[in-house]
């Protein structure tokens, strides 16, 4: 069974004789399952009637926890938008009934944000057709394989988070800090 990842390695292996084909290989087949990922996202977002900035402002939100409320201040934060990009976000959130934004009792100049009922249930539509996309995908590997590659990416992010990602010397060749991509 080949795929795009080794005819990537076979091409690039004639010119770059020094390249680690199986390193290659692994951050090729990355990269191709992280677009793949991103626009298996956007089609389920389009598909759900949902633009991804509207989802991200319902997830965090649902991430929250009950009773699914926060500032304007905290969702900025979590979203990392100024207070004015967020509020432009808020308004067609608002309109379509998705959320609604009411002031406090006993002070009138602070807003709570609120996901409505049918926030919630766009919410959970879309992260439904998420995941069915992903169980399918997932649907190549047995349960065993599943868990071997999750311990093996929690690995990778580890030294990545913990800043060991820092390119090392090519030993036969240039220095290179990235995969030649696909």
């Amino acid at each position: 069974m080949e795929d795009s990842a080794d005819r990537h390695v076979e091409e690039w292996s004639k010119e770059l004789d020094w390249m680690d084909p199986v390193k290659e290989a692994i951050f090729v087949r990355l990269a191709f399952l992280a677009r793949h990922m991103s626009q298996a996202r956007r089609d389920a977002l389009d598909s759900d009637g949902l633009r991804r900035w509207q989802y991200k402002v319902l997830l965090t939100l649902r991430r929250l926890g009950t009773p699914y409320t926060a500032s304007p201040s905290l969702l900025a934060d979590r979203l990392g938008l100024t207070r004015g990009a967020l509020s432009a976000r808020l308004g067609p959130l608002e309109e379509a009934g998705l959320i609604t934004r009411t002031h406090e009792t006993a002070d009138r100049r602070r807003v709570r944000v609120r996901l409505t009922d049918a926030g919630n249930a766009a919410f959970e539509q879309h992260a439904v057709t998420e995941e069915a996309g992903e169980i399918a995908l997932l649907s190549a590997l047995s349960a065993v394989e599943q868990r071997t590659l999750a311990e093996l990416l929690r690995k990778l992010a580890v030294a990545a988070e913990a800043g060991q990602d820092v390119p090392a010397p090519a030993p036969h060749g240039p220095r290179r800090s990235r995969s030649t991509g696909c």
